[in-house]
């Protein structure tokens, strides 16, 4: 056998066996090294072998160590991992095992830091004075209505999502005798409150309304007017915040 042509299972048993009679190594491709190295056991197969002249790793040198001739008065020591090595190895791959090491690395990096998230609903985070919320209909000090009913939020709002209907007083002043929001149509735009020529209408900060039917959600004028009471401090302090960009 003056070449190996190919190699099928590469193990160290077999290549301990592959020698010449005698005890002289035989000659190899470098590629079954690699391949030896590399494939942990797999099928590999070595190409057709390009040259002569070196030898299979010597098992003389130690446990672990062989010596391969590259060239004429050239060798380099290789380390070859022993069975137990390559057991270990597979079972960590098989098992996942090396890819759970590393999460639970980052897991525990992650662990001392600072919390980034709050414990909603006890822990709530602040709002922009711009937030759009809730719908509220305000009140001036002295507890009367603002809206004139000019209707001007009703013909600017795009999702047409508000109603309104208004009659004269005996002063002759218009007010509103129905004023409806429909808020599964609206879309939260805004345009409403920046058509309003006396801030009546406003988006609130409240964005907590879930409801369990569709029918609480149709607002009428009470509505909006409780919530325009109930909201009118931090509503008044949104719109002075803003009063320079308006």
């Amino acid at each position: 056998m003056q070449h190996l042509r190919s190699l099928r299972v590469l193990t160290p048993p077999l290549r301990a066996g592959l020698t010449r009679a005698g005890g002289a190594p035989a000659v190899a491709p470098p590629a079954i090294f690699a391949a030896a190295r590399w494939s942990r056991g797999l099928f590999a197969t070595a190409p057709a072998p390009q040259n002569e002249g070196v030898p299979l790793p010597n098992r003389s040198t130690g446990p672990g160590k062989s010596t391969i001739s590259h060239a004429p008065g050239h060798t380099a020591e290789t380390i070859m991992p022993t069975d137990n090595q390559a057991l270990v190895s597979k079972t960590a791959e098989a098992l996942y095992l090396t890819e759970m090491m590393r999460g639970m690395a980052l897991t525990l990096q992650y662990f001392f830091q600072p919390k980034v998230t709050l414990d909603y609903p006890m822990e709530k985070g602040p709002s922009s004075p711009r937030f759009r919320g809730e719908h509220a209909l305000r009140r001036y000090e002295s507890g009367e209505e603002r809206c004139i009913a000019c209707k001007l939020c009703e013909a600017i709002c795009p999702a047409q999502a508000i109603t309104i209907e208004a009659e004269p007083r005996p002063d002759g002043s218009r007010r509103t005798t129905r004023y409806d929001i429909d808020m599964t149509k609206c879309i939260y735009c805004g345009m409403c409150q920046e058509a309003c020529p006396v801030d009546a209408i406003v988006e609130g900060p409240n964005m907590e309304y879930a409801t369990e039917t569709h029918e609480e959600l149709l607002y009428n004028k009470a509505k909006l007017l409780a919530n325009g009471d109930r909201w009118e401090t931090e509503i008044a302090q949104n719109l002075k915040s803003e009063s320079l960009y308006r």
